[in-house]
């Protein structure tokens, strides 16, 4: 068997402490394949690719069972409120 959503989300937490999480089994149950938005203090002042591998790097022993992992949202905290803000005054409209 794969890898479970639950072992993904724990990993993420316990290395990355965001504060927020979305993890997307997208593999139909085996664990082959996850979709992820995750936002977290620890991407201030990085750049996309540097979050990403920073996700990769904290699933490190997920990702040898994991075939195909898509990062949908690697944010900080304050551009994470500006989105929701953003989507907000949109949906309004």
């Amino acid at each position: 068997m794969g890898v479970t959503k639950e072992q993904v989300e724990s990993t993420l937490k316990s290395k990355l402490n965001p504060s927020h999480l979305e993890v997307i089994d997208t593999s139909g149950g085996c664990g082959a394949s996850f979709a992820i938005e995750i936002v977290s203090e620890q991407f201030e002042g990085k750049r996309l690719l540097e979050r990403h591998r920073l996700v990769n790097s904290a699933l490190e022993e997920e990702m040898k069972e994991i075939h195909a992992l898509s990062i949908k949202k690697a944010v900080t905290p304050a551009q994470w409120k500006q989105q929701q803000e953003t989507q907000q005054s949109t949906s309004a409209a």
